[in-house]
């Protein structure tokens, strides 16, 4: 694969070329040490130096090794609202730091050389890291732009918090997960989410005419990203000017019900149903149900198009302990700090997964066995272990059995998961069998 590839858009290759067997053939990449931010000056200086600039209009914030820095400053590059986490005092997570895990080793998915949990960091491109046990954080490292009072973008771990929130909302019956998208949101009546139901686009099991190939120019996932401004526009750009002007326009391909197609239009379409039914935004709910009773210890914040929408395929940014505490609440079915946050009946529902036969294995070569629900990613392995994933290497990994929490954020080249996860996935199991010993 020629490094022209790394210069271009962050977003890269598709899940569809890693099954055809791009996961074997990741290339060879300038190692964390030699992309470090702090190192390479990266946004440095009064002003900094032309070579040393990031921005969003010439594109360069979406370019690697750039993105070290930009995916821990995306507030300096786009416009975001406020996910508040109130006036009350911050909710303490107990520490007990082990010195034994960094030496805790596995077998990379595809190798037969041993790594360790240490070498998995630097191999990840990881920003930080933070593990609990038990609800105590027993590891926590940062590197490169990141530090402890700063946030990171989340990528799709993002479509998680819609998808919670969703599915509260359905549990209160807010919202009739039979009832089709458009009985909430009209406007979508003539789209294809107008006769997909509140379950299917939950699931993504809609039939739509979208595109997420990012080698494909004329792909759909360009035109949604631009029409919410996440990515600059092209001089004399005439398309839709907003997230939902984009669904609008989404045309439907096969039948709902499906298997699983994953598409991030699905949350957009979600984010829209939920500001619906509930009149507030997303950020607005998520700092009322979710985050100031949490008691986090820093805001969040969204990226949002032109007129305020939340970019809800990916616009998340926050605290990596502020999510180790979302983690947390999950693991202990929805309870945390002794108030019940979410109803315990719609973790379950998350932890117990969908359909097994609706998961296209091919198109997942990584993850064996595993299936999608409420916009979680659900392993059914021997530990119940289930996922909030994203691409670059974002990830909340919930594991039950070992009472286990990891929370990380990364700049990865690479942007698909099967190019970390097979250095993810083995770590996550050797950390949570040995904490279990």
């Amino acid at each position: 694969m020629k490094r022209s590839l790394l210069r271009g858009t962050v977003m890269g290759l598709t899940m569809t070329a890693a099954a055809s067997g791009l996961l074997a053939q990741t290339p060879t990449l300038p190692t964390a040490a030699q992309t470090d931010p702090v190192a390479l000056g990266w946004m440095v200086g009064s002003p900094p130096p032309a070579d040393k600039l990031i921005r969003f209009a010439d594109g360069s914030g979406y370019k690697f090794p750039q993105t070290r820095w930009s995916f821990s400053n995306f507030r300096q590059l786009l416009p975001t609202t406020q996910v508040s986490r109130g006036t009350g005092a911050p909710v303490p997570l107990p520490r007990a730091l082990r010195d034994d895990l960094d030496a805790v080793s596995f077998v990379p998915l595809g190798k037969d050389t041993p790594m360790t949990w240490a070498q998995a960091f630097d191999a990840n491109y990881t920003d930080g890291v933070v593990v609990l046990h038990k609800g105590r954080i027993v590891y926590e490292r940062y590197a490169g732009a990141l530090r402890p009072e700063g946030q990171h973008i989340s990528m799709s771990v993002t479509k998680s918090f819609f998808g919670t929130l969703g599915a509260m909302l359905v549990a209160e019956g807010k919202l009739d997960e039979n009832a089709p998208v458009s009985r909430y949101v009209p406007e979508l009546k003539d789209s294809a989410f107008g006769d997909a139901t509140i379950r299917q686009v939950l699931d993504m099991r809609t039939g739509l005419k979208y595109s997420e190939n990012y080698l494909d120019p004329n792909a759909e996932i360009w035109q949604h990203t631009r029409a919410g401004g996440v990515l600059p526009r092209p001089p004399g750009y005439q398309g839709p000017q907003t997230f939902y002007e984009f669904l609008q326009t989404v045309k439907k391909e096969g039948e709902h019900g499906g298997s699983f197609a994953y598409k991030t239009v699905n949350s957009d379409a979600l984010g829209w149903v939920i500001r619906r039914a509930t009149g507030q935004s997303i950020g607005q709910l998520l700092s009322e149900r979710i985050w100031s009773r949490l008691g986090m210890e820093q805001d969040a914040y969204f990226t949002v198009d032109s007129v305020g929408n939340e970019f809800a395929g990916g616009g998340l940014n926050a605290g990596l302990r502020d999510m180790a505490r979302f983690g947390e609440m999950m693991r202990n079915q929805g309870k945390f700090n002794g108030q019940q946050i979410i109803p315990a009946a719609v973790v379950q529902d998350i932890a117990k997964g969908g359909d097994k036969s609706a998961f296209p294995q091919a198109t997942f070569p990584t993850l064996p066995g595993w299936s999608y629900r409420n916009m979680w990613w659900v392993s059914n392995n021997e530990h119940g272990a289930y996922s909030a994933r994203g691409i670059h290497g974002q990830a909340i990994y919930i594991d039950p059995k070992a009472e286990m929490v990891i929370v990380r954020f990364a700049s990865h080249p690479m942007p698909n998961n099967p190019f970390n996860d097979p250095n993810s996935l083995p770590a996550y199991m050797a950390l949570a069998k040995h904490l279990m010993k």
